[in-house]
């Protein structure tokens, strides 16, 4: 109940009612206050009044007009003459005087919270203006004793009354907001879970019905989820019937064409002059397809598993892929350098980020040769306050706008003739993988670079 929330939603709501009813208390006391010492002056008005008619009043009469008026004696100022009208021995000294022509609200409030507080019986003497212009001013002195249990009483029947209204205030709030709110919202929760239980089955999908703007634009925003994902699991579910037949296809096909390139090997010791000319495209064209089959395969098989983090020096790894290319460029006019501080030391999977660089310093390679002209590839590296970055630089002829619309897609991406674009899109996914990012800085006729990041937090 208390963690719901509409059992959290009441509890504020009486919380804040009752501190709103506290801030109304003060200067209600303070007013019950003022009126309590005007109420005594009036009092003592008419019996100063009764004393003028009639001028013979005995004693007991007098002390029993300044009883029931509260207070000790009187005193009247008419005609700039003060007069003790009624009188009766005062058993201390005066305390304090209180002159109410003069009480402001924060001077008013100030008094009665004292007043609350000082639990002394105490003198006091109130000043005040007589009602219906009855002379100048009335002044009176009484105890403070019957004012301060007045004052209490009041005080607990103004907190009683405030629990009451923030109690019935916040049951009926809690009942309107259940209905209005907390209900529509188990609904939308309802239905995610049955959606998770089956998100295949259309039945889970949310019907909007909310009359709360927000509420209904959250039940939009599901069925739209929900019916996008839906459509998603099936186009998933085709493509993967689809890689599945592909694989069987290639795999099929791979043993055919290697068959076939074994058979054009030996048709390459033909003596004869047609032959020779045409075996080298055959053969190159068989070497494509058995490459497009075998990266078809790979690319179709699980995901690629979680990377090991680990430290590791990153010059010894691009060392080593430079090394491998080299034997693959030969004698061709491609310069092949580094740019890695020794000391750099970063967290990954050695074995993935090595498939990484390696993919992008051959990319490079490939570009530069089947452009025929020379070139130069380095790979360089720096780190700042929150990431490793590594780059892959070329002076090759730079990537086609066809190719950098569909950079990181599988079977789109593909730069080369007869390539598959999937190095690219297995490289970005190893990268993710490490919680980091391969982007392409630039491209242009004097060449492209690649960069890699990878982040420094434990978050990766």
């Amino acid at each position: 109940m208390i963690n719901s929330l509409s059992g959290r939603f009441l509890i504020l709501t009486t919380i804040f009612v009752m501190l709103a009813e506290i801030l109304i208390f003060v200067p209600s006391i303070a007013r019950f206050r003022e009126e309590y010492l005007q109420n005594r002056l009036e009092r003592a008005q008419i019996a100063s009044l009764a004393l003028l008619a009639d001028d013979m009043l005995d004693s007991e009469l007098e002390q029993e007009l300044l009883e029931n008026a509260g207070v000790f004696n009187v005193v009247l100022r008419r005609d700039e003459v003060r007069q003790l009208m009624l009188s009766t021995p005062v058993p201390r000294p005066i305390d304090a005087t209180y002159d109410l022509r003069k009480g402001t609200a924060p001077v008013l409030i100030r008094d009665a919270i004292t007043r609350l507080i000082e639990a002394d019986n105490e003198v006091i003497r109130v000043i005040g203006a007589p009602v219906r212009e009855a002379g100048l001013l009335i002044e009176v002195t009484m105890e403070t004793a019957p004012l301060r249990e007045a004052m209490i009483d009041y005080g607990v029947r103004i907190l009683v009354l405030s629990a009451v209204i923030s109690i019935v205030t916040a049951l009926l709030l809690f009942l309107v907001v259940r209905a209005i709110l907390v209900k529509p919202i188990r609904g939308v929760v309802g239905h995610m879970q049955l959606y998770a239980a089956a998100p295949e089955d259309v039945r889970g999908i949310i019907t909007p019905s909310a009359k709360v703007t927000e509420l209904r634009e959250a039940e939009e925003a599901l069925r739209s989820l929900q019916t996008d994902m839906i459509h998603a699991l099936r186009q998933k579910d085709r493509l993967a019937q689809l890689g599945s037949a592909v694989s069987k296809i290639s795999h099929d096909l791979r043993n055919i064409l290697t068959s076939a390139q074994l058979f054009t090997d030996r048709i390459e010791a033909s003596e004869d002059p047609l032959v020779a000319r045409m075996a080298p495209k055959l053969v190159n064209s068989i070497t494509r397809a058995v490459h497009l089959c075998e990266s078809t395969l790979a690319f179709g098989k699980a995901e690629e598993p979680s990377p090991t983090l680990t430290m590791m020096t990153l010059d010894e790894l691009v060392a080593d892929v430079l090394d491998s290319e080299r034997l693959a460029v030969g004698d061709y006019d491609l310069k092949l350098s580094e740019n890695i501080p020794p000391l750099l030391a970063l967290r990954a999977d050695p074995e993935q980020l090595f498939r990484v660089v390696s993919n992008l310093v051959r990319n490079a390679r490939q570009a530069i040769v089947a452009s025929g002209k020379s070139g130069e590839i380095c790979v360089s590296a720096y780190e700042d306050d929150d990431n490793w970055w590594i780059e892959v630089m070329d002076t090759g002829p730079g990537l086609p706008d066809k190719a950098q619309k569909h950079l990181f897609a599988p079977f789109q991406g593909g730069v080369s003739k007869g390539g598959t674009g999937l190095g690219l899109a297995i490289a970005s996914e190893l990268v993710r993988g490490h919680g980091g990012a391969l982007e392409l800085d630039r491209t242009g006729a004097k060449g492209t670079v690649f960069s890699v990041r990878l982040p420094k937090g434990d978050g990766i």
